[in-house]
């Protein structure tokens, strides 16, 4: 989370939205080992908790459960360029939206995971055209058995939600019209559009 209140919110909706548009993200704990990360699709389940599912074989699947864990959801980002001021005679910065998650974790009896693993199909599904859609009934179920014993469902009570929105709050309206615009013809058209719609 960005040290500097001006990008931070305290908007629960839009930290949700950012969680089901992305739909995937980092999980870090600590083990015996070492600090350890894995990639995971996430799903909010609305009222406080984020689950995810990671392979047996992860170095974090024996050592989550109980856990207090963090999860990172990135959003878009883009370098910033000191030209695109009317000034250029300050220093580069990035421009990014990000989401951190911390609370503890536990591990999901097998049919929360079924549950899990449909909903996550049917919600990505659908976001790729409503023909033609995949079901989890074309796996045979002793091969779908077999598949998710090989993984291993949790959920996390989140208990801090740490947003920033870094969209060059710090900057006059006219000085962030420009980096907006500039960002926007140089390829990242979604941090432009969410620099003119959640900057103030």
């Amino acid at each position: 989370m960005h040290p500097n209140p001006a990008f931070r919110s305290e908007d629960r909706a839009l930290c949700e939205t950012l969680i089901d548009e992305i739909g995937f993200g980092m999980v870090f704990a600590q083990t015996p080992d070492g600090p350890r990360v894995a990639h995971v699709p996430l799903w909010s389940t609305g009222d406080g908790a984020v689950q995810f599912h990671l392979s047996r074989a992860n170095a974090l699947t024996r050592h989550i459960a109980g856990a207090n864990a963090l999860v990172l959801v990135n959003g878009p980002d883009a370098y910033v360029s000191p030209r695109w001021y009317a000034d250029p005679a300050q220093v580069p910065t990035w421009n990014y939206v990000s989401l951190e998650l911390e609370g503890p974790v536990r591990r999901m009896e097998p049919e929360g995971l079924a549950a899990h693993l449909q909903v996550l199909v049917e919600r990505h599904e659908e976001r790729l055209g409503a023909q033609g859609a995949w079901d989890l009934e074309q796996v045979p179920q002793h091969k779908l058995r077999k598949l998710a014993e090989a993984i291993t469902g949790f959920e996390m009570e989140v208990r801090a939600w740490r947003p920033t929105l870094k969209l060059s709050q710090n900057k006059p309206e006219e000085e962030r019209q420009r980096v907006a615009d500039a960002l926007e013809a140089n390829g990242s058209p979604a941090l432009a559009q969410l620099m003119r719609t959640l900057a103030p």
